[in-house]
């Protein structure tokens, strides 16, 4: 009865927040435009279809978010794109110009040469979208919008590392590679001013996540564990049942490789090194994110919004929301998770790594060393996997509270949804199509503007 009780009042708080929010937001009953709409998941996300359950979606779960927004007032595009799930926000951010617009994929010939130790490939073969469905004889995958450019703009949303990459597509249309001419390809030449009207970040780890941090510190070869389970994944590889997007790493698997052969390819790939700064885990760090900010701005021709999301609660000695079989003894000077959480990220979201000894977990952790990223008390909320002091905007970037106007290059903080953890917010994990009346709020701005 207890839980019925916590979840049926998280049910209306959730709901009440959400109301209070379409207020302050407004909703414009007409759009000032309809141009397209592409989503673009985070890290481990995954295409439709592409899990064992294949009803179960990235956007929504067993709800249909991207359907949703595409029945909105009349009608809108809205495509959701597949990226790598575990690749750099450059290597995602090329394969999703050329997923849209179309064309085969250029990683960039200075790009990949600074990381050819862990196996780099510039023009990976195959990994290819048709522009023109009439001119297909290799019957690649159909692009999104090929018309994509300044007089046929694109508004970008992004959860989690999406919002990440979003912001790098964009800073590689305007301003090219900071390398310059990066082998003749036109996504790095820089120019495409007005290609894209808005970008949202949910959830975003703008300035990293101390969850990489705490679990290295734990466990120092997660990454590279990650690679065995990727040769796992791999078990029917002709169609595999994850796919991870590392052609341009070189893990596809051959004609002639047999199975086994591919699989220890895969596991023992120097991809999964921690060294390796071509990769997800390395930009998702606060040191990485400090890095990738360095080079990505915030554009002045775009409008750039963003919404948090916190599950955790401060320490109490008894009374509140949180997971007292993980946490039965807390600190009210750190946070814990809320016992409605997603079960898989209670963890390490509280203020130890459970189970370990004495190692702190993102409600409690800290960085002091000069030469990093100082992390402190303000990181301690978390949805699970990101710290909601990051999801507002890049250090040191301009950020305003968003009161119903909207304002060119700089972020328009939305707001923090609470109780929402990080799946939530796409709908994984809410009863009912919970996380539809967040789409159809971003879906009034941008479509107003």
């Amino acid at each position: 009865m207890a839980r019925l009780t916590c979840r049926r009042g998280r049910t209306l708080l959730a709901r009440a927040s959400i109301a209070l929010i379409a207020v302050a937001w407004g909703h414009n009953a007409l759009a000032a435009n309809n141009y397209p709409l592409v989503l673009v998941y985070g890290y481990l996300g995954f295409a439709p279809g592409q899990l064992y359950d294949k009803r179960f979606k990235y956007w929504g779960g067993y709800n249909d978010i991207v359907g949703h927004l595409q029945g909105l007032n009349g009608g809108h595009q809205v495509f959701a794109s597949v990226v790598g799930p575990v690749s750099s926000n450059w290597d995602r951010a090329a394969e999703l110009y050329y997923q849209i617009k179309g064309g085969c994929v250029d990683y960039g010939r200075y790009h990949t040469a600074r990381h050819a130790q862990f196996g780099a490939l510039q023009k990976p073969a195959g990994k290819c979208w048709a522009a023109d469905p009439g001119n297909n004889p290799q019957k690649y995958p159909l692009a999104l919008y090929p018309a994509w450019d300044a007089r046929h703009p694109i508004h970008l949303l992004g959860h989690s590392q999406g919002g990440q990459t979003i912001r790098a597509l964009i800073e590689l249309l305007e301003h090219g590679s900071p390398d310059g001419d990066e082998g003749g390809a036109a996504l790095y030449a820089g120019g495409k001013v007005g290609w894209v009207i808005s970008a949202t970040t949910i959830s975003a780890p703008h300035n990293g996540t101390t969850m990489r941090d705490a679990m290295l510190d734990f466990a120092p070869k997660t990454f590279e564990l990650a690679g065995k389970i990727a040769g796992m994944a791999q078990m029917n590889s002709r169609d595999p049942v994850y796919k991870f997007g590392l052609e341009q790493f070189g893990l596809t698997q051959s004609p002639t490789e047999s199975l086994w052969d591919f699989q220890q390819r895969v596991k023992d790939a120097p991809f999964w090194q921690r060294s390796n700064r071509d990769s997800a885990q390395w930009e998702m760090a606060p040191d990485g994110a400090r890095e990738f900010n360095s080079w990505v701005k915030t554009s002045p021709n775009v409008y750039y919004y963003s919404i948090g999301t916190v599950a955790t609660e401060a320490g109490s000695y008894c009374c509140n929301q949180t997971d007292r079989f993980i946490a039965p003894f807390q600190n009210s000077r750190y946070q814990y998770p809320r016992s409605d959480m997603n079960y898989f990220t209670r963890s390490t979201a509280g203020e130890w790594i459970v189970p370990s000894l004495f190692r702190r977990g993102m409600g409690s952790y800290t960085q002091s060393d000069p030469n990093r990223v100082q992390i402190d008390s303000s990181w301690f909320p978390n949805d699970g996997m990101v710290n909601t002091v990051s999801m507002r905007a890049p250090s040191g970037h301009p950020l305003r509270i968003y009161d119903g106007t909207s304002v060119r290059g700089t972020w328009n903080f939305l707001t923090d949804y609470r109780p929402y953890d990080h799946f939530d917010v796409i709908g994984w994990t809410l009863k009912g199509p919970s996380a539809y009346p967040i789409y159809e709020k971003i879906a009034a701005i941008i479509y107003g503007l």
